[in-house]
């Protein structure tokens, strides 16, 4: 029987690579065939923090795959941000909590998706609906996944069901979600072990609409002026992607998780995008209140269209 693999968006974050892993997990199990979890790049220190935690397996790395592959994705669903290959490939499933945006297969699939603050609330839910056990390995794993999407339910994007899961996985994972959570998140915020290059690459996505192509990308940290000393390589890096990647714009958000704020470094011929909204000064913009690339900074790109 061919193997199904299932995997998050490129540049993967924890929600990507836990999400992987649990839908993996539950498919397994409801199929009664093994499902694979792969990734589309690098471990970040936020995850990696989660896997080890509840000593998790890091999942299979892959770049393409083949035609007629059988798949299944999480947390995306643009092709911009899925692995090369996808347009042969046998797309069977997708959970996801984003926009659909230049998603096309050629035969029917089962696509679950809502607006909620993380992609692994929905396989919560999957979980319940096919009465499959939450292992506390499981539990750990989609917890990680909501606090890191939610900022510990701080982020805009999270609604009463993200909430309520985090509850129930709280207990079964045997955590307290606020300690767990701060320590988990403050190891993503660990950023000095990062190349200039790397840093603008942990999690960024890539979008096109109306003819533009562009990046959005972010990082978590504890001081802002700590990550903008770097801010002349950062921009160096930021300005070697346009080029090679010929995008209209580059949007590197700095993200407070303390204070809930954000500083972006923006370049491009359309930094008009973000300065229709914010001020930029000196190839940075000052964004108060705004931590969710999703709910906040995406939104307003595309109303400034």
């Amino acid at each position: 029987m061919e193997k199904i693999i299932v995997f998050g968006h490129k540049n993967p974050d924890t929600d990507s690579i836990c999400s992987s892993i649990v839908m993996a997990d539950l498919q397994t199990k409801v199929r009664g065939q093994e499902v694979i979890a792969c990734r589309l790049g690098e471990i970040n220190e936020e995850t990696q923090y989660a896997l080890n935690y509840f000593k998790a397996e890091t999942p299979k790395l892959i770049e393409k795959v083949e035609e007629g592959q059988i798949v299944i994705m999480v947390d995306h669903n643009e092709f911009s941000q899925t692995v090369d290959g996808i347009e042969n490939a046998k797309i069977d499933t997708v959970i996801d909590h984003h926009r659909i945006n230049n998603f096309k297969t050629a035969e029917p699939l089962f696509y679950y998706a809502q607006p909620v603050g993380c992609t692994a609330t929905l396989l919560y839910e999957l979980y319940k609906l096919n009465n499959v056990k939450i292992e506390p390995k499981i539990a750990g794993l989609m917890l990680s996944a909501i606090i890191s999407d939610t900022l510990l339910l701080k982020s805009p994007t999270t609604t009463e069901k993200d909430k309520k899961a985090l509850a129930e996985l709280e207990k079964l994972a045997n955590v307290n979600k606020e300690t767990y959570g701060l320590e988990m998140l403050k190891a993503g915020t660990n950023l000095d072990k990062y190349t200039e290059k790397e840093l603008i690459n942990l999690d960024a996505k890539m979008m096109e609409s109306q003819g533009a192509k562009y990046m959005v990308a972010q990082v978590n940290t504890v001081s802002i002026p700590d990550v903008l000393k770097r801010k002349a390589q950062i921009e160096e890096e930021i300005k070697n992607t346009i080029n090679e990647k010929e995008l209209s714009l580059f949007v590197f958000a700095i993200t407070d998780i303390v204070n809930s704020n954000s500083e972006a470094i923006v370049l491009g011929d359309r930094t008009d995008l973000i300065s229709k909204t914010y001020e930029i000064n000196d190839n940075i913009a000052v964004m108060p209140g705004v931590v969710s690339r999703k709910k906040q900074i995406l939104p307003l790109i595309e109303k400034n269209m």
